[in-house]
């Protein structure tokens, strides 16, 4: 059965207002959500951008069946691998076993403020195998000393372990990525719906998506009364999606995005995502994840101040048309 999400992001709403979109999503029949871990709106408009994990300490306690993910944290600049396996242990005791760690390579955006400057891909991808090798050692409870070319580890144990463990996805965009990280991680993340993906997930990763692993990904939706509307507040605030990731990974400013998307046009991005009213449209737009082989999919809702009315005046009835139109299997 496909799963659908609603992503808790942090560019566009304060904390207290991500906490209470997260109770709303849960009474709404969402089955997950997920959040973003930034330092930094990707623009100016959004205007946000709270401490994940703090929120998410708050939603396991405010919400009680809805599954929660980061999407995604990076492991390995702003956050010491260590560290990431001690708080993600810490939020599965306090959502009671329903949260998943996602992890990827991360972006400069985020990343750069701690001043030791941004890697070239190749560094940043054999960073993150290394943390997802100290994260996972970490996570057995054992005592750990671990020795690496970009990580050291000294006598660390985590004390505060669940009981049902942390799967981790990982974030990945091609066969390289998934044959590095697969065997590392329990679940495949990706923003485009690429059957490809899926297929050298089950090939490579040592696990098979819909019998335990999960291939999750998401998708950006304008809904509003008004399609004009909708139009150009996904222009305002989302246009920074039409660089595409090798060029989001690598602008350090919202100053950098707005400067690379000067040139977007609102009709550009009416093209790409599904901006209004139709929720037929919204649906055909989804459809191409679960066609994919994805098995959960995560909406975002563009627009910090229109979260609660999708939530509470959209979303049930979408979700509704989404599990009708989607595999029940």
């Amino acid at each position: 059965m496909t799963r659908f999400g609603f992503t808790l992001m942090t560019e566009q709403s304060g904390p207290k207002e991500l906490v209470d979109a997260a109770v709303r999503a849960e009474a709404a029949g969402f089955d997950l959500l997920v959040s973003s871990d930034h330092y930094s709106p990707w623009l100016t408009e959004q205007g946000h951008a709270p401490y994940a994990w703090t929120v998410l300490g708050a939603v396991a306690h405010a919400t009680e069946r809805v599954e929660l993910a980061t999407y995604i944290t990076c492991p390995t600049m702003r956050y010491h691998p260590a560290v990431v396996a001690q708080k993600a242990a810490t939020l599965q005791i306090l959502a009671d076993g329903r949260f998943t760690l996602g992890l990827g390579a991360g972006e400069n955006l985020n990343e750069h403020v701690i001043g030791q400057g941004w890697p070239p891909v190749a560094q940043r991808q054999d960073m993150l195998a290394e943390a997802m090798e100290i994260i996972r050692e970490l996570l057995t409870g054992e005592l750990t000393t671990y020795r690496g070319e970009h990580f050291d580890v000294d006598s660390a144990r985590l004390w505060d372990l669940p009981e049902q463990g942390v799967p981790i996805g990982v974030a990945v965009s091609g066969r390289a990525g998934i044959e590095q990280f697969g065997p590392l991680a329990d679940h495949l993340i990706a923003v485009q719906p690429e059957a490809e993906l899926v297929e050298q997930w089950n090939e490579l990763a040592g696990s098979t998506i819909g019998s335990g692993a999960r291939a999750i990904g998401q998708i950006p939706i304008c809904w509003d009364p008004s399609e004009s509307a909708a139009v150009t507040r996904a222009h305002e605030q989302f246009r920074w999606f039409a660089g595409g990731w090798k060029v989001n990974a690598d602008l350090p400013t919202p100053m950098g995005f707005s400067g690379a998307t000067q040139f977007v046009r609102e009709e550009d991005v009416a093209e790409s995502i599904p901006c209004g009213p139709d929720l037929d449209h919204i649906v055909e737009s989804v459809a191409p994840f679960w066609e994919a082989g994805f098995t959960d999919i995560a909406l975002v809702q563009i627009g910090g101040e229109h979260q609660v009315p999708f939530l509470e005046e959209v979303a049930p009835e979408l979700l509704e048309r989404l599990r009708a139109a989607a595999p029940s299997s």
